[in-house]
């Protein structure tokens, strides 16, 4: 793996208010406006991370269980979680704020996957994640668990080789 940095070092905020354009029938900030503004400050947190070029491989549990509404405040804080060969893990949270009612709120939370290409598109290694603080260890121990269920979800690997996950659910799968 190439050298490594510190994940705080590819920590990204992206504001944004939400206009008329950006809202539904209900004036609530429709959900594609916010998925672009998600892969927007992920694919720069991973950019920073690797120096490279990124594009993004997933995009995992988005749920929309608070509406944003017309007028608020959207704030999107990226950072990378961990980071495999080519492929880096990305940490989003959205907090919506109303500024006139002084009301904060954690709206979304979601893991994009990026992979760092050169310049004719091919996957290219990028730096090893050094976590510090507690939510960063906590982020970097799971991300191995999500990286198996996409993976095994994809079709791209075996469910009894998913050795993280069986873990969890304490599974002995016979070979």
């Amino acid at each position: 793996m190439a050298k490594k940095k510190f994940a705080k070092d590819s920590a990204t905020i992206m504001t944004e208010m939400v206009l008329p354009n950006d809202t539904n029938t209900l004036n609530n900030l429709m959900g594609g406006r916010l998925m672009h503004w998600m892969d927007v400050v992920a694919a720069i947190a991973a950019q920073k991370h690797s120096n490279r070029i990124v594009v993004t491989a997933s995009a995992d549990s988005i749920s929309f269980k608070q509406p944003i509404a017309l007028g608020n405040v959207v704030t999107l804080a990226a950072q990378v979680t961990r980071a495999f060969n080519s492929s880096m893990e990305v940490h989003i949270e959205v907090t919506a704020e109303d500024i006139p009612a002084n009301k904060k709120t954690v709206t979304h939370r979601a893991f994009f996957t990026f992979v760092a290409v050169d310049q004719n598109g091919k996957p290219i290694e990028v730096p090893e994640v050094v976590t510090e603080t507690k939510e960063e260890i906590e982020l970097y121990e799971g991300a191995l668990r999500r990286r198996q269920l996409r993976l095994v979800l994809a079709k791209r690997m075996k469910p009894e080789d998913a050795v993280e996950l069986k873990s969890i659910f304490n599974l002995d799968i016979p070979q």
